[in-house]
């Protein structure tokens, strides 16, 4: 089972600007504390909708992620998901085996086919169809495989390429890093994931969604030759936690109705329904955790879970 803590949002109204950092280290390690297995960062430049305004303070992810690094010594670290059109693939690899080195075997390397048009285009980032950044990643995940695994690698695709490239110093893992393939596209993301992921990241609500999704990906897999138990299945938790009854009752007006307050008791309850259903693990995010309680909290559903 796979506990990640997603921090998508560096707004803290009770921190000036310059130690809003200190905020996100404080929250790395208490993840660390209460046996998270995972801490990752948003890969985008402004804000996204749905979170908060674009001028929300936004940090750039692989800095992030480097000085996490240092700040923690268990817990692995990764994006959900970096954004394929952001970076030239083979130095994106060496940035994530960079990250490996640095944490000592600790990277995840997050990446999905990019959507938000309005940060393209402040930061004059191409953004081409959907069909292309597809084509895309595809193209970039076998590029990662190839420079995480082999010496002196070369590859020719349409939109990337390299010619014996260089990756020293190698990553610490054997094979590299692991790869998340985020998102749920069942034509081309979801057999993307199964030639490639050995994690894959789904939001659903439900577990006749989650069902449907798993045997897309199933399918996929014996398209590909792959047996889809390798593929580690994890989805954000459907939920919103909470320490106690009183506090549920206080945020049930607010709460969507696919992430309702939950306490621990409860919340292991749920999420046991979506374990038995083929769930492998669960992706917790702030502003719903952002205190050490409440990340502690979460710990101990996953106490309950195991």
């Amino acid at each position: 089972m796979l506990f990640g803590y997603h921090m998508p949002n560096f707004s803290f109204p009770d921190l000036p600007q310059g130690r809003l950092f200190e905020r996100t280290v404080e929250l790395a390690r208490a993840a660390e504390a209460a046996d998270f297995d995972l801490v990752t960062v948003m890969d985008h430049f402004y804000q996204i909708r749905g979170l908060g305004p674009e001028t929300e303070p936004m940090l750039e992810a692989y800095s992030s992620l480097s000085a996490l690094a240092m700040a923690t010594s268990r817990i692995r670290l990764g994006t959900l998901v970096t954004g394929v059109t952001y970076r030239n693939p083979a130095l994106l690899t060496k940035m994530v085996t960079t990250l490996d080195v640095i944490s000592g075997g600790r990277a995840v390397l997050g990446i999905g086919a990019a959507w938000n048009e309005s940060e393209h285009l402040g930061y004059g980032f191409d953004f081409p169809p959907l069909r292309e950044r597809m084509d895309r990643l595809g193209e970039a995940l076998t590029i990662a495989r190839l420079m995480f695994a082999e010496e002196r690698p070369s590859f020719s695709g349409r939109y990337y390429r390299i010619d014996r490239a260089l990756n020293e110093p190698r990553p610490i893992q054997p094979g590299g890093p692991k790869i998340l393939v985020g998102g749920g596209g069942e034509k081309r993301t979801l057999r993307l994931a199964a030639r490639h992921a050995d994690i894959t990241h789904w939001f659903v609500s439900t577990i006749d969604e989650f069902k449907h999704k798993l045997a897309v990906l199933e399918q996929h897999c014996q398209a590909e030759g792959r047996d889809p138990t390798t593929i580690t299945k994890t989805i954000g938790a459907p939920l919103t936690l909470v320490l106690d009854e009183q506090q549920a009752r206080a945020l049930a007006p607010q709460s969507p109705p696919n992430a309702p307050p939950m306490t621990v008791e409860q919340a292991a309850e749920r999420l046991g329904q979506f374990m038995r259903a083929g769930v492998q693990g669960f992706v917790f995010r702030n502003p719903n955790l952002t205190t050490s309680e409440l990340l502690a909290a979460a710990g101990r559903v996953k106490k309950l879970l195991a």
